[in-house]
């Protein structure tokens, strides 16, 4: 007998448009027109913060209310509603009733209309808000935190007997495929919704081309294994072979319900000498994170900018993204199946640890392993990002050991993993608690030097051979507008990201038994509490701009290293007007020879790797191309008598000032030109330097309280002078410099 779909199979339709927004929150059994009064009409995805949340400085963060009216469904049916994300908490009214709370901001929920539709209630009312609190994550971080619905609605209808739709925002099919050499074995699973005396009574499971298997429902749950002989395994950008396993429910030959996942058969593992391994091979991860949010849109990005992130990380040749720092659209996480990328899936418990909120990041991990387990590229679960900041007290262990056992429970085919600050002392219980740790490092841009990078992972290594380590997060900001001839830390130049990122690329391939490394960032994000670097309101450590159209010199380094495209790239192009006689021409390229002209006349040929350096004189203008075989990339510099003053950022006018400034130094007393250590072995120094920090911490505002300095990195600091401290930190006015140090100098050595 052919099977055929009933007429109340399962139909998902997007509710985008006919939404009224209202920037307050308004009573519960408001009507449509009430809210539409009180604000606008918008369609869905939607940000209230698009603006505010990437100007700088304080943004509306409080309750809003959305409304729609939804049609009613046809006897018969259950009606639900899907939200793929909401930020941050949601109450979900319909018909003046309060049918579900949400608190995390990430993650899809459903709530089930089809009580309110048999009783006549039509006014769907969200009310959503961002607003700070102690309970739900993420609340202190470095991005900022869009309120809105900012991603897909849907409304589904479906027969009363259904696969299931309220288990924590999931699929209602779950996965799992056991690789055998030639052979996997797929286990699948499916919760079913229904009731004695239900007509259902079996599901129908396919491998879609492979395998099939009828089994019986028992308990309200089905589980078969299927058996796909000669598999074909999802090996990264090589081969991203996805199969698609396809779930129906049945009543005799009648199809209640369907549902289809897209999954991959792979194999996978870490060794602590050999890096991360695919199906047995050594398969580097090397890439970087992505914030989900874009310019003008905040996080309400459309597919054709998800789209154009894969594409960005394609290019670059990734083969790994960690997708930071919250759960991210379900859309991401199929185009990295598709494309082959690794892919790090994380919770947003971040920054500060939130004893009132270990009942929500429980909650968060679950409805990211339960709506992500069945996608080929995840590959680890993250638990944290620098949670220890303002401590790593045993509250916080016991906290990540029941994330970490919660993990292994809903899914025990995957690694759990942290991000830890890089102040976190590397004996710390929770340094070896996840199945794989990696460390946020800025040696090189916070603090140090970045050859300190080098050593501190070195030393880990040493220290404990056993532990695989990766780098979660490294960087250095870079404004594109900035440029300079001798580019140093903090001056926020597009050539000094490049220089910094060309000694962490070489560091990295000398340790290839770092697991994964992930570069912050693929792109500049909204941080509303920023204002730096001649931007404010954003993170601009990306290798591509906010918007995505100006790719940064250190884009192209990255290219250079990972990606098989054929290209040549000359850096430093919105360098074009040059103030020395002869000037450095910067080419990065994946070929392994670079010819240099000027002005049409050939001036020199490079052999090497990914960077090709040439001097070249200037006197005019000048046309420079780079030219390998085919391929060629052009620039135009002129010589000027002084670069434009735009192109410096206003605050390394103080490392200028320290260079030309007499400030005294007596003989026998302190200045700013002795090390912070010296300083501080001084009673009267040490309280000097006491309340500077204090100052500084109170400027920051209440991230800068509570800081625990670990003594290795303690050791660091140190060692370095306060004047280089100041460069570093910028933005310190010239005159506080100069009070500080006529402090010093009564102070005798």
């Amino acid at each position: 007998m052919t099977p055929h779909l009933a007429t109340d199979a399962r139909l998902v339709v997007p509710i985008h448009d006919g939404w009224a927004f209202a920037p307050v929150e308004r009573p519960a059994d408001s009507s449509w027109e009430d809210v539409a009064a009180a604000g606008e009409q918008v369609t869905v995805p939607h940000t209230w913060n698009a603006t505010d949340g990437q100007a700088g400085g304080e943004y509306r963060r409080g309750r809003s209310t959305y409304a729609r009216l939804i049609e009613p469904a046809v006897p018969g049916v259950d009606t639900w509603i899907e939200f793929a994300g909401v930020n941050s908490s949601a109450e979900v009214h319909f018909g003046g009733q309060l049918l579900a709370c949400h608190d995390g901001g990430y993650s899809t929920f459903r709530v089930n209309l089809t009580a309110g539709l048999a009783a006549g209630a039509r006014t769907l009312l969200v009310i959503v808000d961002n607003a700070a609190n102690d309970h739900v994550y993420p609340q202190q971080a470095d991005f900022t935190f869009y309120g809105g619905i900012y991603r897909e609605v849907r409304l589904i209808t479906v027969g009363r007997e259904h696969f299931e739709l309220a288990e924590h925002g999931g699929p209602g099919l779950t996965v799992t495929p056991k690789l055998d050499g030639e052979r996997a074995e797929v286990t699948v699973s499916a919760a079913i919704s229904t009731s004695e005396a239900g007509a259902a009574s079996a599901v129908r499971f396919t491998i879609v081309g492979e395998a099939e298997k009828t089994v019986p429902i028992v308990g309200g749950v089905a589980r078969a294994t299927l058996t796909i002989e000669g598999v074909r395994r999802w090996h990264g950008l090589r081969d991203p072979h996805l199969y698609t396993a396809r779930a129906e429910l049945l009543a005799g030959e009648t199809v209640l319900d369907a549902v289809e996942l897209r999954f991959g058969c792979r194999e996978f593992a870490v060794d602590p000498h050999r890096g991360f391994l695919l199906n047995g091979e050594e398969y580097p991860l090397r890439g970087v994170s992505r914030h989900q949010d874009h310019e003008g849109v905040g996080n309400a990005v459309t597919e054709a900018m998800k789209q154009h992130d894969l594409a960005l990380l394609l290019e670059l040749g990734a083969t790994t993204v960690r997708l930071a720092h919250y759960q991210h659209d379900q859309r991401f996480y199929d185009l990295c199946d598709e494309a082959g990328i690794v892919v790090w899936a994380e919770i947003p418990q971040i920054t500060v640890f939130l004893a009132g909120a270990t009942e929500n990041a429980r909650s968060q991990l679950t409805e990211l392993i339960v709506q992500n387990r069945h996608h080929a590229s995840i590959i680890s679960w993250g638990l944290s990002n620098e949670i220890t900041l303002a401590g790593s007290g045993e509250d916080v262990v016991a906290a990540h050991r029941e994330l970490n056992d919660l993990a292994h429970e809903l899914d025990p085919t995957r690694l759990t993993a942290m991000a830890n600050l890089f102040l976190l002392e590397t004996d710390h219980p929770l340094v070896g608690l996840p199945d794989v740790m990696s460390y946020n490092l800025y040696f090189g841009w916070y603090v140090g030097e970045v050859a300190d990078n080098d050593t501190w992972l070195d030393d880990f290594h040493a220290a404990y051979p056993g532990i695989a380590i990766g780098l979660a997060e490294y960087g250095a900001d870079a404004n594109a507008q900035f440029q300079s001839a001798e580019p140093e830390k903090g001056d926020y130049t597009e050539g000094y990201q490049a220089l910094y990122h060309e000694h962490m690329l070489a560091m990295i391939e000398q340790r290839p038994w770092l697991w994964a490394t992930h570069v912050w960032n693929l792109a500049d994000f909204g941080s509303a509490g920023r204002d730096e670097g001649g931007a404010a309101g954003r993170n601009q450590k990306g290798l591509v701009s906010f918007d995505r159209s100006l790719k940064k010199d250190a884009f192209y380094l990255y290219k250079a290293a990972w990606s098989s495209e054929p290209f040549v790239h000359v850096a430093g192009r919105r360098r074009t007007e040059r103030a020395e006689d002869v000037t450095e021409v910067i080419v990065y390229s994946n070929q392994a020879k670079v010819t240099l002209s000027v002005d049409g006349v050939e001036s020199g040929t490079v052999e090497g790797r990914r960077v090709f350096r040439f001097e070249v004189p200037l006197s005019g203008e000048h046309e420079i191309i780079a030219r390998s075989g085919d391929l060629t990339d052009a620039v135009v510099l002129r010589r000027v008598d002084e670069v434009p003053a735009s192109s410096v950022m206003p605050t390394t006018t103080i490392a200028n000032w320290f260079d030309e400034a007499e400030l005294p130094s007596p003989v026998g007393f302190f200045s700013v030109r002795d090390s912070l250590g010296d300083i501080k072995q001084s009673n009267d120094g040490a309280r000097v330097i006491a309340s500077v920090m204090e100052a500084v911490a109170t400027s920051r505002g209440e991230v800068g309280h509570g800081v625990e300095i670990p003594p290795a990195m303690q050791a660091i600091v140190d060692r370095m002078s306060v004047e280089k401290l100041i460069k570093q930190a910028g933005g310190v006015p010239i005159e506080a410099v100069a009070a500080l140090n006529a402090r010093l100098n009564v102070i005798a050595k």
